[in-house]
């Protein structure tokens, strides 16, 4: 379902669109310009030649949502029963971008110009599906395993799709995609860069291999599995939050803590925590370089043991126990940010650790860390600049629209999904995977990502930028005539359609 170059605002509604001759109709919905036999589909399976007519295989994507106290306010709805014309509204249907078609090229206006009221007010939604070049994901992977060093190429069926990028707390972070791996590589990169980000985008799994590094199972809302382990945790922090927060809670039980991490390793009776509990300094001295009093960087190399390091033996990040300060029968607690690696030593008469069973209070605590680290998770955002046909299917004068982005008269949203909007030039958006309708990705052979994208806004002041309102069609006529399926509206999502505070 597309506009055509017509502005009659009925030939909206018209599924047709490309150039028809004989058996071969000629799609111009993305610069492959594909040629599609009858009864065929075009190399993206989006577009298929019905009868010598190009058609948009899949309806549009409506979201209908319930009103609080009135139950289901649009059973029509339902799959199988037609619309009765009743009970509809800006305040409970969305019409979302997919299935719309795209505006390419750059000179018509988007496919739907959804004309509606909200809270009184008239509304406008321009809906289309963006064909984005200029596109990447963000993957962060909740792990403290080591994946691989900053900046190493992330690899999928062998082609660089994108790199490790810089770790936050208690994530390691991937940045994949981008115009340079979609069209700045070979033809095989390019391909499989897009089929990477199509895949994860649409919530599938996706290995992924680092160079120097780990292999990595990833898919959005599912734990990431790291070298064939499932991680079950992400971190509570790093090794000196973890002191920090539960010294407390050890103070009386043990007598020195060190919490093993590739990043902070905290000491306890060092730490600013143990000071305060006026804890008795303990004089074991860990390897590695002091940051400040109880925290130390580079105790050891990354890697897939204690707390993201490489060491399987926690006593050997140990460097020296000072026989002047220790003390026999000194109760010492190894542990990691996430709780799962944990050991309980006794000093002997000579000083020396000898393992031990752990106390019951001491494995409370422990146990404590593990309570308070999330579930490992990966999560995917898509990032991308909306640009030419996008704006050119908004406004006559582009820069009007990002400038009502900017200014919070224009709402913009991904299938119905709130988006972040980076400040500086253009309208570049950040948005959640999980948030978005399931299949919401497709993709051209250029190649290329499409995916939804929706402006709402008030009439008046789409009128006023120079919009395309001569294009514009009522709610209720694309119910009527066009050719669309329901979803329910995702709670977690904020309802996109109210005038602009």
């Amino acid at each position: 379902m597309t506009h055509p170059l017509s502005r009659d605002p009925e030939d909206a509604l018209n599924p047709d669109r490309g150039n028809a001759t004989g058996e071969v109709v000629r799609c111009d919905a993305c610069p492959v310009l594909c040629r599609i036999r009858k009864g065929q589909a075009g190399a993206c399976d989006r577009y298929a030649n019905e009868d010598g007519r190009l058609v948009r295989l899949d309806p549009l994507l409506l979201l209908q949502r319930r009103i609080e106290g009135g139950g289901d306010v649009v059973p029509f709805l339902q799959p199988g029963k037609p619309w009765d014309g009743h009970l509809i509204s800006a305040s409970n249907t969305f019409v979302t971008g997919l299935g719309a078609t795209t505006t390419y090229p750059d000179y018509k206006p988007a496919p739907f110009i959804v004309a509606s009221k909200a809270e009184g007010v008239d509304v406008i939604t321009v809906v289309t599906e963006g064909i984005f070049s200029y596109c990447g994901l963000k993957v962060k992977i909740d792990t403290d395993r080591y994946l691989g060093p900053e900046q190493s190429a992330v690899r999928a069926q062998g082609e660089q799709v994108g790199h490790v990028t810089t770790a936050e707390y208690g994530s390691q972070m991937l940045a994949l995609g981008g115009v340079r791996h979609l069209t700045g590589g070979s033809k095989k990169e390019g391909n499989v860069a897009c089929d990477t980000m199509l895949k994860l985008a649409n919530r599938e799994p996706v290995e992924l291999s680092i160079d120097g590094g780990a292999a990595v199972l990833v898919q959005a809302g599912a734990a990431p599995t790291v070298n064939g382990e499932t991680e079950v945790r992400m971190r509570v922090g790093c090794g000196s939050a973890t002191i920090g927060i539960f010294a407390k809670q050890w103070f009386g039980h043990a007598d020195e803590v060190i919490v093993v991490d590739d990043h902070i390793t905290g000491v306890l009776t060092e730490h600013q925590a143990g000071r305060f509990l006026d804890m008795r300094p303990a004089g074991i001295r860990v390897r590695g370089r002091k940051s400040t009093p109880g925290r130390y960087f580079k105790v050891a190399e990354p890697g897939q043991g204690w707390g993201g390091t490489d060491i399987t033996d926690p006593l050997s990040i140990i460097e020296r126990i000072d026989p002047k300060t220790a003390w026999p029968g000194m109760r010492l607690l190894m542990v990691s940010t996430t709780g799962e690696d944990a050991e309980w030593f006794v000093l002997d008469a000579a000083l020396k650790p000898v393992k031990a069973p752990m106390p019951e209070a001491v494995r409370t605590v422990v146990e404590r860390i593990a309570e308070n680290c999330e579930p490992a998770l990966a999560s995917v955002l898509f990032m991308g600049g909306a640009g030419g046909s996008l704006r050119a299917g908004v406004t006559e004068n582009p820069v009007r629209l990002t400038h009502s982005v900017k200014d919070l008269i224009t709402r913009v949203t991904c299938g119905g999904a709130p988006v972040y909007v980076w400040p500086g030039g253009g309208i570049t958006v950040m948005v959640d995977v999980l948030r978005m309708p399931e299949r919401s990705f497709g993709y051209v052979p250029t190649p290329a990502l499409v995916l939804p994208i929706e402006f709402t806004l008030p009439a008046a002041a789409y009128r006023a930028m120079g919009g395309h309102a001569d294009s514009a069609v009522s709610l209720d006529a694309v119910l009527r005539d066009g050719r669309w399926r329901a979803d329910a509206w995702p709670a977690q999502n904020p309802w996109p359609v109210a005038p602009a505070k």
